[in-house]
């Protein structure tokens, strides 16, 4: 579910909601019972399970991590051996 910011026009608390996306948008404070509006915040996500990253998207699983690896004059490394 979302999680919505509102801004208390009254009080000026700042607080969030989580809310589903058909459920009404609050109309008054929780504090002072005046009336909020919503706010335009930034969001975050992350991508969580194997999903398109793993399924071919992401760097070769082949290819050394390490550029000296490849020609074999890494010594210190465990992808070396």
């Amino acid at each position: 579910m979302p999680m919505y910011e509102y801004q208390c026009q009254e009080c000026g608390l700042v607080f969030e909601v989580r809310q589903k996306f058909s459920d009404a948008p609050v109309e008054e404070c929780r504090e002072c019972q005046g009336p909020v509006k919503k706010l335009i915040s930034q969001s975050g996500f992350a991508l969580k399970g194997g999903g398109w990253y793993d399924q071919g998207y992401s760097a070769s699983k082949s290819a050394p991590s390490c550029p000296a690896a490849a020609d074999g004059s890494c010594g210190g490394c465990p992808k070396a051996s």
